[in-house]
């Protein structure tokens, strides 16, 4: 369901546009006129294209564009060549915040879609019909980089495009979780121009994953910090060698320098990924605030929003929550739900421990202390909320973090367990009083109910060990009998 959104757009404006041999264009209406566009099966050839004197510096007047005319781009070129435009918008903003960091790169990728100056002079294109390809005009990159998605094969298999755009599954994940953000609701302008969407309290899906997908890029900064330390002690150390030539000093001497340039990008990257993750959680504490049960949808009906003073820990309701009855090797749940789903309190508790960081087994989560001197840990959160900690109050449906797969865990799920674990949470009625409100089964029927209603005594069967869930995408991600988390 992740990708139906654009692969459903792909097969829509793909069957609308004719096949293209190496001699064929097709035409858009761009500008205020007809106008052909490069086939996509054939790259350009030397000297059919004119670019900028001075293609790798920027311009000391970067073009801006208002979001109606990015959104007009977006389209004309996704509908030019097939190819989604949420994914064109999500490239954009994540290679040039839109451009407003255009570079050049360390990599000597520059401009709005952050080309390399070689692949530029392959597919790089005139998109305003002014004369001249430029890589910082915001048409020519654009429509370049829906050019070059499509030669990449965006038609039959749009993530290969995607990870042939930058060799990296994480950057794919990326693009397409960001791809479903944008849509026909209004996003917010800035200055110069666009910063990103403006969310509604309908928008609180939107939210998440872009939280969660934040959390995941300031991830991948604190690995790149740790990868160029290492690079760096290790090119000093060789530097002290005292038997060197000038001409092999000079040559790690410069290294240092790429080192310190790449620390100095990902420290920049790091300030941007925080101020973004700041305002995202202010965004979402202030749409959660309505209550969990406008945030979650779990409670129609007029009926209470919780069962003997217990929500249900995980938001969205039972076409995407699931668990079965048991768990792999002890009393347990694992309660499967997308990646940023909404975790809650599951009562009024004591936050008596909390692990911000992941690490361990359980990865990012934290430990309540319930009414009844029970304690109760949630564990592998993609993140924490900042008030979830030790000695904190939290009330019932409190907002405490998203569903995740950090620590010892083989797909997103929130692993939930007494402490110590001598019974199992889904034998609690007040848990199975949420089944096919709030979650599904997987192992047993889900009862229809469209109310909340405790079911006192109740204890459902504990069927004999088998696979606990998948996650089905282009890939499979499995939990099973021998999974553990």
């Amino acid at each position: 369901m992740r990708r139906l959104l654009p692969a459903l757009l792909v097969a829509l404006v793909v069957a609308a546009i004719p096949a293209t041999s190496s001699s064929q264009v097709f035409s858009v209406v761009r500008g205020g006129g007809q106008q052909s566009l490069p086939s996509y099966t054939v790259p350009n050839g030397p000297g059919s294209i004119r670019v900028p004197a001075n293609m790798s510096q920027a311009p000391a007047h970067p073009q801006v564009r208002s979001y109606e005319q990015l959104v007009a781009l977006w389209r004309r070129a996704g509908e030019g060549y097939g190819v989604p435009w949420q994914v064109l918008a999500a490239i954009n903003k994540i290679e040039s915040n839109f451009g407003q960091n255009m570079g050049p790169s360390s990599a000597g990728a520059l401009g709005w879609m952050q080309f390399i100056p070689s692949s530029w002079m392959r597919w790089g294109m005139d998109g305003d019909g002014n004369g001249i390809a430029d890589p910082w005009n915001p048409e020519d990159g654009v429509y370049s980089a829906a050019r070059y998605l499509a030669a990449a094969g965006a038609h039959e298999d749009l993530e290969r495009s995607i990870f042939a755009y930058n060799h990296a599954q994480w950057y794919v994940d990326d693009v397409m979780e960001l791809a479903e953000t944008f849509g026909d609701d209004p996003f917010a302008l800035g200055s110069p121009s666009l910063v990103g969407p403006s969310f509604g309290p309908s928008g609180l899906d939107q939210v998440r994953q872009r939280l969660a997908s934040l959390d995941r890029a300031l991830d991948r900064v604190a690995v790149k910090f740790d990868r160029l330390s290492w690079e760096r002690v290790e090119v000093e150390r060789k530097a002290g060698n005292p038997s060197l030539t000038l001409k092999e000093f000079n040559r790690l001497d410069a290294q240092l320098q790429q080192i310190s340039t790449a620390e100095n990008e990902a420290r920049a990257e790091r300030g941007r990924l925080e101020a973004e993750i700041e305002e995202a959680t202010a965004t979402l504490a202030a749409l959660e605030s309505q209550g969990p049960a406008v945030a979650t949808g779990m409670v129609g009906g007029g009926a209470e929003t919780t069962i003997g003073g217990f929500v249900f820990p995980v938001g969205g309701g039972p076409e995407i929550v699931s668990v079965a009855h048991d768990h792999h090797d002890y009393p347990a749940a694992d309660i499967a739900a997308p990646q940023g789903t909404p975790l809650y309190a599951l009562a009024d508790s004591t936050v008596v421990n909390a692990f911000p960081e992941d690490g361990g087994r359980c990865g990012i989560g934290f430990t309540l202390r319930l009414g009844d001197g029970a304690n109760i840990v949630y564990c592998h959160l993609s993140y924490l909320d900042p008030r979830v900690v030790p000695g904190a109050a939290l009330a019932a449906g409190a907002p405490v973090g998203r569903v995740g797969s950090t620590g010892n865990s083989t797909g997103p799920h929130l692993h939930l367990a007494f402490v110590p674990s001598t019974k199992y949470p889904q034998e609690q009625p007040w848990f199975q009083a949420y089944a096919g409100i709030a979650f599904r089964w997987q192992d047993a029927p889900t009862p229809e109910r469209s109310v909340l209603r405790p079911t006192p005594g109740a204890v459902a069967p504990v069927p004999a060990p088998g696979p606990v869930f998948k996650v089905v995408r282009q890939r499979v991600v499995g939990f099973s009998a021998n999974s553990t988390g």
